[in-house]
């Protein structure tokens, strides 16, 4: 399974669109702790939606529209 998950940011009133082979709730503990890139900017990211996938393919093509 693949899900995709959409973060959501506070303090910099962004979303964020990611998609991961882990569970979300671990893929959001690596966001908040020594992460590099976008998300590194806050520290208050919370999962605002997820959805299971079947494939990568899947995740990747509803990630990128």
């Amino acid at each position: 399974m693949f899900p995709i998950y959409i973060l959501f940011s506070d303090q910099l009133q962004k979303h964020y669109v990611g998609y991961t082979n882990k569970s979300v709730n671990q893929r959001l503990e690596e966001h908040l702790h020594n992460h590099q890139g976008f998300t590194a900017k806050a520290k208050d990211w919370k999962i605002v939606f997820q959805h299971q996938l079947v494939s990568k393919t899947d995740a990747l093509l509803l990630v990128s529209c």
